[in-house]
C-alpha cells in the first residue's frame, strides 16, 4: 500500500482484475439477499423476519397483534432456523506467513520481530532518515485529515529531535506497538474502561483512543460508508505511540537495552473497539479465494508480529448493545418504533443471507453489512471470539461484561490490573480511578426516547439466544446467556 497522501479514490482503483470479480461475486450475493427480502414482502411491521422455506404463509403477519407476531417468530426460530438451538461454526482456514506477506509486504518490511528485551511493550530501533528541519509528521494521515489531531502532533514535534539516539553517526528512533489491545465491542463500555485504565501510572495509550488502523485506516477508510482515501501506511500508526516510546527510552540507555537490561514496566495500550469484529474492507483489497469469507482477518496480521499480545474485551447483552448502538449512530427520526422497524428489516436480511451462506460469511459480507439498517452482526460475539481463539490462547484474553463492570468498578479494574501484571495501587490512586463518573453514557436526548418496545426486545432475545448459548459454552460461564433468572 502506498504511503502517498492525496484526495479520495474509488475502490475500483484499488482492485486488480481478480479482486474486482471477487467484489462482483459479493455484490451478486447481496443482490440475491436483498431480492429475497423484497420478494418476501420487505415489510416494516415484522413481516417475515425469518426464512419462508418452511412453506408456510406469512402474508397474514402484518395483520396480527404484537403478541401473535412474537409467537410466530419464536416458533420459526426454534423449529426452523436453529432446530437444535445451537450455532455450528465451521473452523476457518488459517493463512500462513507467506500469504500474509503477499497481501501486506510493506507492513512486514517495517515491523521488526526483534523486539527489545528490556521493554514489556514490543519496541525496536530504526534509523531516522530526516534532518532537524524536517517535520516527521508532515504526511501522517491522522493529522492531514483531522483537525482535532493536529494539536496532538504539534506536541509530539516539540521533543522529537531530542528523543533520537545517536549511534555510529546515525540517528535512530524507538518504534513501539501496543503491549495490549482493547479490541471490542462498541457500546459495551470500552470508553469507560479506557478512561480509567489510562489513569494508571504505568499505562500509556496511543495519542488518541481509537486509531482504527488495523480495521479501517490502513485501507483508506476515514469514515464508514464514505469514499476511500489513500491508505495510511503503518508508519502513520506507529507515530501514534511516539510519546510512549520516548518515555520507555528514558528508562534505559540504548546499549543496555540492546543487551537486555532491566525490564521497563511501562505498558502501551490501544483501544479501537472495531478490532474484534470489523473486517468489512477485505473484499475491496484481498482476493476472495473462498468466495464468501475473507481469506485473511485482522488477527492474522497481529498474530504474525505479536503472538503473545494481550487483549481486553468488554461485552454487553447484545440486545441492549444494539439499541444503544442505534441511539448513538442514528441521526434523525430516532424512536423505539423506528428501531423496531429497522430490527425487522435487518432480521429478514440476515436470515436471507443465511439461506445461501455461512454465519461467518454473512457477518463479514462487506456490502451486506453496509446496507443493513442496524448492526445486528456485531452482537454475534461467539463467532468473532472463535476466530480470535483460532490463533491466540484463551489466557491471552480478559473478557468482561459491562453489567459486571458497572456494578463493581473497583473489582473490574483490579481484574484488569492483574491481567496486565500491573503493580498494586495505593488506596488514593485506586479511588481516583474508580470514583470518576462513567464515560460515554447515554445522551439526555436519547434517554428521553425510553427503552425499546417489549416486542422488539423479545424478538432480539430469541435471535441472539443461540449465539449467547454458544458463547456461554465457549467461555464456560452462564452469565453470557444474559438471562437474569439463571445468573441470580
Amino acid at each position: 500500500m502506498s504511503p502517498t497522501k492525496g484526495r479520495w479514490i474509488s475502490p475500483q482503483k484499488c482492485l486488480g482484475v481478480g479482486k474486482f470479480f471477487s467484489l462482483l461475486i459479493g455484490l451478486v450475493i447481496t443482490v440475491l439477499v436483498v431480492a429475497s427480502y423484497v420478494l418476501n414482502g420487505g415489510r416494516q411491521d415484522l413481516g417475515q423476519p425469518f426464512s419462508s422455506s418452511t412453506a408456510r404463509d406469512f402474508g397474514h403477519i402484518s395483520n396480527l397483534s404484537y403478541t401473535e407476531i412474537h409467537i410466530e417468530v419464536n416458533q420459526m426460530i426454534r423449529s426452523h432456523l436453529l432446530p437444535s438451538n445451537e450455532i455450528q461454526l465451521m473452523p476457518r482456514r488459517i493463512p500462513d506467513r507467506a500469504e500474509l506477506e503477499q497481501y501486506e509486504p510493506h507492513l512486514f518490511s517495517m515491523i521488526s520481530g526483534n523486539f527489545l528485551r528490556s521493554s514489556r511493550s514490543p519496541c525496536w530501533y530504526v534509523k531516522y532518515q530526516g534532518n532537524r528541519s524536517d517535520d516527521p509528521y508532515k504526511i501522517n494521515g491522522y493529522g492531514l485529515y483531522s483537525k482535532r489531531f493536529r494539536a496532538i502532533f504539534e506536541e509530539m514535534r516539540q521533543g522529537f529531535w531530542d528523543s533520537l539516539q545517536l549511534r555510529g553517526g546515525d540517528r535512530i528512533r524507538l518504534r513501539c506497538l501496543p503491549y495490549f489491545y482493547i479490541i471490542g465491542q462498541p457500546k459495551c463500555g470500552t470508553t469507560d474502561l479506557y478512561d480509567r485504565l489510562r489513569l494508571h501510572p504505568m499505562v500509556r495509550f496511543s495519542a488518541f483512543k481509537e486509531p482504527h488502523w488495523w480495521t479501517r485506516k490502513r485501507f483508506g477508510i476515514l469514515r464508514l460508508k464514505e469514499p476511500f482515501y489513500n491508505p495510511f501506511p503503518v508508519e502513520d500508526y506507529l507515530d501514534l505511540f511516539d510519546l510512549a516510546a520516548q518515555e520507555i527510552q528514558d528508562h534505559y540507555n540504548v546499549e543496555q537495552g540492546m543487551k537486555g537490561g532491566t525490564v521497563d514496566d511501562l505498558l502501551i495500550g490501544e483501544a479501537s473497539a472495531s478490532t474484534m469484529w470489523d473486517n468489512s474492507a477485505w473484499s475491496y483489497f484481498y482476493d476472495n479465494v473462498t468466495n464468501t469469507e475473507p481469506p485473511v482477518l485482522i488477527q492474522d496480521f497481529i498474530h504474525a508480529f505479536q503472538p503473545n499480545a494481550k487483549f481486553i474485551i468488554m461485552l454487553r447483552d447484545p440486545v441492549e448493545r444494539l439499541y444503544s448502538d442505534y441511539l448513538y449512530f442514528a441521526i434523525t427520526n430516532k424512536s423505539a418504533e423506528d428501531f423496531h422497524d429497522k430490527v425487522n428489516e435487518s432480521l429478514q436480511m440476515f436470515e436471507s443471507c443465511l439461506q445461501i451462506s455461512s454465519v461467518r460469511a454473512c457477518a463479514y459480507n462487506t456490502t451486506f453489512s453496509n446496507i443493513m439498517p442496524v448492526r445486528l452482526q456485531v452482537g454475534l460475539y461467539v463467532m468473532y471470539l472463535s476466530d480470535w481463539f483460532s490463533l491466540f490462547h484463551m489466557n491471552q484474553f480478559l473478557i468482561l461484561r459491562l453489567e459486571d463492570h458497572s456494578a463493581n468498578i473497583t473489582h473490574s479494574m483490579r481484574l484488569v490490573y492483574d491481567f496486565l501484571h500491573l503493580g498494586h495501587l495505593s488506596n488514593k490512586e485506586e479511588t481516583s480511578i474508580t470514583h470518576n463518573p462513567a464515560s460515554n453514557s447515554r445522551r439526555p436526548d436519547d434517554r428521553s426516547l425510553g427503552p425499546m418496545l417489549p416486542q422488539t426486545r423479545q424478538i432480539l432475545k430469541d435471535f441472539y439466544h443461540p449465539y449467547n448459548k454458544g458463547l456461554a459454552r465457549l467461555l464456560a460461564d452462564i452469565a453470557y446467556l444474559w438471562e437474569s433468572e439463571l445468573i441470580h
